[in-house]
């Protein structure tokens, strides 16, 4: 498979036209078509997961998090940076993001459901007519520290509002990275546990007030599960591929 059929199956499979995104999501920078033989996945595309994939001899670097979001940017400082070492290194740029949080099989909502093992699946959260959340529930009723752990967050950094709601949850509502914004979805839905990346601090009071339990495991960690899913779907074309992991701790 080519770089050009690569990046038109990520396309397809994500369904990146039906959505209204700020990011410019699909092929961000190209590369001289060739048989593809090694991918690698990060969160961002930042200058030192560019170079880590340049040096590994990557054809292409996908990210949930690219360079370009919708408005004309110059290419100079720290942006020029990024786009020449990806352009010296041959390195094709693919960013997708709110298609990846969305998808139901390789998303980063749907690899959270999928870790959690959620039941009686449903979408869940607004973004332009799309849902791109998930909620369900809990086969038994799991502690926020069981939950935590399941999901690879770093206990001693989550963030929570209303621990001492329950001892155990069971009914979960998901949306990753900066999801805050469906906090009424799930207050109105009385699920006993939202999940998301970061809480913002405005809704601190809305959530905590309403009862509603919230666990933010980091913007980061919650993201990693769609790149993560595309990395096995590809490995599993007979691709080498690498995780460049990158925590930001946020």
């Amino acid at each position: 498979m080519t770089l050009k059929e690569y990046s038109s199956l990520l396309s397809e499979t994500l369904n990146i036209s039906d959505y209204q995104d700020i990011s410019l999501n699909g092929v961000q920078i190209e590369a001289e078509d060739r048989e593809i033989k090694r991918a690698a996945f990060a969160v961002d595309a930042s200058l030192s997961a560019i170079k880590k994939a340049v040096e590994w001899n990557a054809d292409i670097l996908v990210v949930h998090h690219g360079l370009f979001w919708g408005r004309c940017e110059t290419i100079t400082g720290d942006h020029y940076k990024r786009v020449s070492e990806a352009i010296k290194g041959g390195l094709m740029l693919y960013g997708v993001h709110i298609p990846l949080d969305a998808n139901e099989k390789y998303g980063n909502n749907a690899g959270i459901a999928d870790a959690l093992k959620l039941e009686n699946r449903v979408g869940f959260g607004d973004w332009k007519g799309k849902e791109i959340g998930v909620m369900g529930d809990l086969k038994e009723p799991k502690t926020l520290k069981e939950i935590s752990d399941i999901l690879g967050f770093d206990w001693n950094r989550v963030r929570i509002i209303n621990p001492k709601n329950k001892e155990a949850f069971s009914s979960i509502a998901i949306v990753s990275g900066s999801g805050s914004g469906e906090i009424d979805e799930a207050v109105e839905k009385n699920v006993d546990l939202f999940i998301t990346g970061e809480i913002k601090h405005d809704i601190y009071w809305k959530a905590y007030e309403a009862g509603l339990s919230v666990l933010a495991g980091g913007h980061y960690r919650t993201e990693t599960f769609g790149v993560k899913a595309l990395m096995k779907m590809t490995e599993s074309m007979g691709v080498e591929c690498m995780f460049i992991e990158e925590d930001t701790g946020l």
